[in-house]
């Protein structure tokens, strides 16, 4: 006895397999889209869409309106770091305590040389290789008695975060780290702004 195949029906079985896969395939994309979408646009609502149009049996992307959904806003940071002068004192006092020499204690004389050399650092934008400090006792007649009356010393920072990476930068920078260790010192006074720090030391 011969077989006889039914070739239509066979055709009708695998269009209907093929239909039935594709449209599964094309909703696990349109759900797969939908939650990417959602997701950068820092937003639900995509992807309640989509999962409202599975449930109503959609099987096509072209049916979801997403131009409703807000898009992200971009995080904006602060580009200039915050530190204070106060802050990245504290913490140079305390780095020294750690390393087993004192604290140093203020003078005011001390603090308007700071102010002048920070906002001199300031004007420029960048560090200056304390060529201004050298200068300053020259060009200001009425600073000339703090110069004569105490052994100074400039530390420069620039490019920190934080008051904590500004201490670090000085204690691993060639000749800095004798702000933080060096017992000698009795004297000083911390001006920053801006990501720019002078600290002035003295005995």
């Amino acid at each position: 006895m011969k077989l006889k195949i039914d070739w239509s029906y066979i055709a009708r079985v695998f269009t209907s397999l093929f239909t039935v896969v594709g449209g599964l395939v094309l909703l696990s994309g349109a759900y797969y889209l939908g939650f990417i979408g959602g997701y950068r646009t820092g937003s639900k609502e995509a992807i309640d869409q989509i999962v409202s149009s599975m449930e109503e049996g959609s099987d096509t992307v072209e049916e979801l309106d997403i131009s409703s959904v807000p898009a992200r806003q971009p995080v904006v940071e602060s580009q200039s770091p915050t530190w204070t002068g106060p802050q990245l004192w504290e913490v140079m006092n305390e780095r020294r305590v750690e390393l087993g020499v004192n604290p140093l204690s203020t003078r005011s004389e001390l603090c308007t040389i700071a102010s002048i050399r920070l906002n001199q650092l300031l004007d420029l934008g960048t560090l200056d290789g304390h060529e201004g400090f050298s200068k300053l006792s020259d060009e200001r007649e009425d600073l000339l008695w703090i110069f004569e009356k105490y052994n100074l010393t400039e530390f420069l920072v620039a490019g920190a975060e934080t008051s904590q990476e500004a201490v670090f930068l000085w204690e691993n920078t060639l000749g800095h780290k004798k702000l933080l260790d060096g017992g000698e010192y009795v004297w000083g006074c911390i001006y920053a702004q801006s990501g720019f720090g002078v600290a002035i030391t003295a005995y």
